[in-house]
């Protein structure tokens, strides 16, 4: 596999869909909202997402069944034939490198401009490093129109004070190109643990935003099932590391042996 592989399970019609991303980050803010979402909704998954920019590994279940490394994407119509559709992009990874990114970013543009997708939403965490008070949604976007509609949902806007790391950037500076607006809505979390309350914030906001209204009652099981995800990679990356260590000292061993 050279690029981005696109299973399709279920070709499908949209309504001017809006395109939502909640992938891993910072907080796992956007992953746990958008996954809520996700379930909530009950949307069918589409599209199944393979590509040589995902890390080069794989999850191990309980039963001892393998997971892909994988991004997911899943509609859902609403029952006004009026209103606008929706595409969700869900998954257990973002790209590892900058050229894959930008190469997995627009290619995934490409689908969801192909359904019909102008308007974007991307959702991630705004780390702090510390207990967050107070208000904590704060957005940024494409252009001054979704400004104001930011705004009249009272987010507060970010301001010039750094920039929007991975997917949740490139998908709105990638859209923005083609034509597409677009906001990115952010949580503020301390940044060093599954922050399940950040992403029940930002869900009210998309709720007020999208017209959708989606519970946020069980989120803490999803944070929990987040949890034992990380958990299942970090072990992962510990094993790797001990194999690499134990080459290492075994290459040396060999060596003062030749010498």
């Amino acid at each position: 596999m050279k690029t981005t592989q696109f299973k399709v399970l279920e070709e499908v019609s949209l309504n001017n869909p809006i395109f939502i991303e909640g992938l891993p980050g910072v907080g796992h803010v956007g992953k746990l909202a958008v996954d809520h979402m996700v379930d909530e909704l009950e949307a069918t998954k589409f599209v199944e997402i393979y590509s040589p920019a995902f890390p080069p590994q794989v999850y191990v279940g309980e039963d001892g069944i393998i997971e892909d490394m994988k991004n997911e994407l899943y509609y859902y119509k609403t029952e006004d034939e009026d209103a606008n559709d929706f595409i969700f992009l869900v998954g257990n990874c973002q790209a590892l490198d900058t050229d894959r990114q930008y190469e997995l970013c627009g290619s995934i543009l490409d689908l969801v401009e192909s359904k019909g997708t102008k308007k974007v939403f991307t959702v991630g965490g705004f780390p702090t490093g510390q207990q967050v008070e107070g208000d904590r949604v704060l957005s940024a976007a494409t252009d001054e129109e979704t400004i104001e509609m930011l705004k009249e949902a009272d987010i507060t806007i970010r301001s010039a004070d750094g920039g929007i790391v991975g997917a949740s950037g490139l998908f709105l500076a990638l859209g923005r190109l083609r034509g597409m607006s677009g906001a990115c809505v952010m949580g503020k979390t301390p940044g060093y643990f599954i922050d399940a309350e950040a992403a029940e914030e930002v869900l009210v906001k998309l709720n007020q935003l999208t017209g959708l209204d989606v519970s946020t009652e069980e989120l803490e099981q999803r944070a929990e099932e987040t949890r034992q995800m990380i958990l299942k990679a970090q072990q992962m990356e510990q094993e790797m590391m001990n194999r690499a260590m134990a080459q290492q000292q075994q290459s040396q061993e060999d060596l003062r042996y030749i010498g």
